[in-house]
């Protein structure tokens, strides 16, 4: 892969590829060049060069994500590397940049932003070794507390307690790392590394802590809040969450699996129900909102009609809805605006065709993701699929894994998909007559992998050699048949495991105790 390189930029890998001389140079360097230094460590991973440019910072805001982005000097984002070697030295040098002994006066650092990190599947730093979210959680926290005992504990200029800088990220808090991060955002005020959480996700939280920890984000700050796996919230929990803190900036919001299930409504959940859809009424910056896996049906108007801004991404997947949520759906002033819309888990060819269709033209000149995934369609629906995509021209990603689609089918769709110009990455099932005959869907997790393999990756290639033939290389086809990548899940699958186990021995130990007692 080349990419475009300026002079500037060469000259600048040049003087960082020796790292003792460059870090003995530094002095001498022009402050306007820090920043492609920077980049030019990062690209060769230069870990000790990045920490002494950290440390040595002359300008006002250090923001990660821009830095690292695509510039005139070099066309490759690197943003999207989370090589471990260079993000640790990174932060290890902004905590060194507090501890410089040069002057504080000289020090004009205000504001750091790492909020710009993306994390993804596949690495090219050369360590191999990556630094996620969560991870960065934890080490921004310790440093932050380690920060603090050294100054208490040391003979500091007093100027150094002077210096505030706002750090601006993205926290990951799971119960590993709860203690660290909570003694890191009380100790905030006295510490001049202020951790400003732009967005929360929270994993194997108790509600307890959840509730203390989110309060101690500074909510009034929070641009997006995922409450993942294992926080059991429900429904009078999140109604006790939006009555005792306002999340005006909030732009993004997922919720965890069986928040809502009405088909256990009373009438005090009724209006419970009502009071947290004014309540997200009154998030007038609210775009974003993943429900997954609550039984919601009939109850999407009352949900959602309060809103005052239009979603741009809504993930009702597996969610029970009915003809009457997806008529609202389609005619509600949401439909014009959605850029993302999960509608997986939903038998839409039985349930609602023709409300579906009209929910989709009413967003297909605005419309980047679609997700059907276990949707019950089958050869007969593609001919109607490929007629209600064709005018979703900025289409970037379609994932349809789950359906029972044959490899014929399969092979008509891809033709028509590679004429969306802006498609990049689709996802779709193992083809129907790969499995045994008489094989149900939706598939359980027992049967999915059995299916005959060699005839897979020959219709794979087949398809994918559809997109070749049509100069359409840069599409990626795939089928992820547990689930899309997600870097979070990725980061603490142990934690996650473990918790589970826990849980499932916990529920094995009430039932034999409750079944000794009727013994």
């Amino acid at each position: 892969r080349t990419t475009m390189k300026s002079l500037r930029f060469i000259s600048a890998e040049a003087f960082v590829s020796n790292a003792e001389f460059a870090r003995k140079s530094l002095g001498a360097v022009a402050h306007d060049l820090f920043p492609l230094l920077f980049k030019a460590s990062y690209l060769q991973e230069q870990g000790e060069v990045i920490h002494d440019l950290v440390e040595n910072w002359p300008l006002f805001d250090f923001n990660v994500g821009k830095l690292l982005g695509a510039t005139l000097d070099c066309q490759e984002d690197l943003s999207h590397r989370t090589c471990s070697v260079c993000l640790e030295s990174c932060l290890t040098g902004l905590r060194d940049y507090v501890l410089n002994h040069s002057s504080p006066y000289m020090k004009k650092l205000k504001v750091v932003d790492l909020t710009g990190i993306k994390d993804v599947e596949v690495q090219f730093c050369k360590c191999k070794k990556t630094m996620g979210r969560w991870a960065r959680t934890q080490l921004l926290s310790k440093l932050c507390s380690e920060l603090l005992v050294y100054l208490q504990q040391a003979q500091c200029n007093p100027g150094t307690f002077e210096i505030s800088i706002n750090v601006l990220i993205d926290l990951f808090v799971t119960e590993r790392n709860y203690e660290l991060v909570v003694q890191a955002l009380l100790k905030k005020c006295s510490c001049p590394l202020k951790i400003c959480c732009v967005a929360f996700r929270s994993d194997n939280l108790t509600l307890q802590k959840f509730f203390y920890i989110i309060k101690l984000t500074d909510p009034s700050l929070l641009r997006k809040l995922e409450i993942v796996h294992n926080v059991h919230l429900e429904i009078e929990h999140l109604e006790i969450l939006f009555n005792s803190i306002h999340f005006p900036l909030l732009m993004s919001l997922t919720l965890p699996a069986r928040t809502f299930n009405v088909r256990r409504f009373t009438a005090t959940d009724e209006q419970m129900l009502t009071n947290i859809g004014e309540k997200m009424g009154e998030m007038r910056q609210l775009t974003e909102l993943s429900m997954s896996f609550s039984i919601l049906t009939g109850r999407i108007q009352k949900l959602l009609s309060p809103l005052k801004t239009p979603l741009k991404m809504l993930d009702v997947s597996n969610c029970s809805l009915n003809h009457a949520d997806m008529a609202y759906l389609a005619n509600s002033f949401h439909a014009n605006h959605l850029e993302a819309l999960d509608l997986s888990g939903h038998d839409i060819p039985e349930l609602y065709p023709s409300t579906f269709f009209k929910l989709l033209s009413h967003c297909s000149s605005v419309l980047r993701s679609l997700t059907l995934e276990d949707c019950n369609i089958q050869d007969t629906h593609v001919n109607m699929l490929i007629l209600g995509l064709s005018p979703c021209q900025k289409l970037q990603e379609f994932k349809f894994i789950g359906n029972p689609l044959s490899s014929q089918a399969l092979k008509h769709l891809f033709t028509f998909l590679c004429e969306l110009p802006m498609l990049k990455n689709v996802e779709f099932p193992v083809p129907r007559d790969c499995y045994p005959i008489g094989i149900t869907y939706p598939i359980d997790d027992a049967s999915l992998c059995k299916f005959d393999h060699q005839k897979y990756e020959r219709v794979a290639e087949e398809l994918n050699l559809i997109l070749l033939q049509a100069n359409r290389e840069d599409v990626k086809a795939s089928t992820p048949l547990f689930g899309s990548y997600d870097a979070a899940v990725q980061e603490t699958n142990n934690e996650l495991g473990a918790y589970l186990i826990k849980s499932f021995k916990e529920t094995l130990e009430k039932f034999t105790t409750s079944f000794n007692k009727m013994s």
